[in-house]
């Protein structure tokens, strides 16, 4: 009987194909340094046309703007809030996306690293502004400082006196009972007059209308006064700062603290203009950096940015909004009387009613 058959053995291709794979790899690599040697390009490029650079240019603007946002929010993260008590004493019910009021103060601090070395004593709020801002709007509305105000705990006074008595969270309270408990601040933004130019100057400086001509004696530590022609001027931080404080004005006697207020909301609306001017967005990851750094405040980066945003986009660059008085200078001290009517008035249009 013959013998059963036997299984064919393993494959015998394997050695083959191994040896085929070790000569097309070999092959491949001398190519390859054939190619290098001779500055062939290893994979052909395609003609420069105007697509590839207008997305070659996206791609950077978007880079560009995501390192900003990164910036700012960094920057904003690193600084420290205006401390536990100022946050207890805000009403922190508005959202900047439905509607938030935000109180706005410029401080003339006297001592240490402040504008004015040659002073002493507490520091008073130099500029006093309420900001309503919610998705794609701002509405802003000055309060003289020289407004006559009760304040809790103390004698009735110049509204500024706040700040010196009690900080940012009696000036809120102050605020809040001036217009009988009919608004409630649900941020603080504290200006930092140190950092503040250096915000201007981030900016490549601002444009401001000035509506008269200004001649003003010493103040601070502008020891030689300042100077300013009517119309255009362009200023860079310090004399924006300067601009923003100037107390007399030879050239306009009859100037009044209004004219100070409007002065202020000016330089607010040029730092806007400056924003959306197309020469800003090669600057933006140096002003990104430095607006957290120029405030004060509870805001946190995405809500800070968020103010930014409807300060640009949405934020008023109209005349500027002062509290009607119904009398300059015929309170108590000098100070400023304003009607209730004319309160009403004003919350109505900051509030949009």
């Amino acid at each position: 009987m013959a013998a059963a058959p036997q299984p064919p053995g393993p494959p015998q291709y394997r050695v083959y194909r191994a040896r085929r794979f070790a000569r097309t790899r070999t092959a491949g690599l001398e190519a390859l340094r054939q190619r290098r040697k001779s500055g062939t390009p290893l994979r052909p490029r395609g003609p420069l046309t105007v697509g590839r650079v207008l997305r070659w240019l996206v791609v950077a603007a978007i880079g560009w703007v995501l390192l900003s946002l990164v910036l700012f929010l960094l920057s904003a993260q690193l600084e420290a809030g205006p401390g536990p008590e100022t946050e207890q004493a805000l009403g922190g019910g508005g959202n900047l996306l439905t509607g938030a009021t935000v109180l706005v103060l410029g401080t003339d601090e006297r001592t240490g690293a402040s504008i004015d070395r040659s002073q002493t004593g507490p520091p008073r709020a130099d500029s006093i502004m309420l900001m309503r801002a919610s998705l794609g709007g701002v509405r802003k509305l000055s309060i003289p400082r020289d407004t006559y105000a009760e304040i809790p705990g103390h004698p009735a006074q110049k509204i500024n006196a706040a700040f010196a008595l009690g900080g940012a969270p009696l000036m809120i309270e102050t605020v809040e009972n001036f217009f009988g408990g009919a608004v409630r601040i649900d941020h603080v933004v504290q200006l930092d007059f140190a950092d503040f130019p250096k915000l201007i100057d981030a900016l490549g400086g601002i444009t401001v209308e000035n509506k008269s001509r200004i001649c003003s004696p010493p103040f601070d530590n502008f020891w030689r006064g300042i100077n300013f022609p009517k119309g255009k001027v362009h200023l860079d931080g310090q004399r924006a700062l300067g601009f923003a404080r100037v107390r007399k004005n030879r050239c306009a006697p009859n100037e009044t603290d209004l004219n100070r207020a409007e002065r202020q909301q000016e330089v607010v609306n040029a730092i806007r203009r400056r924003l959306l001017a197309p020469t800003t967005f090669f600057r933006l990851p140096l002003v990104a950096w430095r607006a957290p750094k120029a405030l004060v405040t509870d805001m946190k980066g995405p809500a800070l940015l968020a103010l930014f945003a409807d300060m640009a986009v949405g934020g008023s660059g109209g005349n500027a909004h002062v509290l009607e008085p119904s009398c300059l200078s015929c309170g108590p001290g000098s100070s400023i009387i304003v009607s209730e009517g004319a309160k009403r008035d004003a919350l109505d249009y900051l509030l949009g009613r």
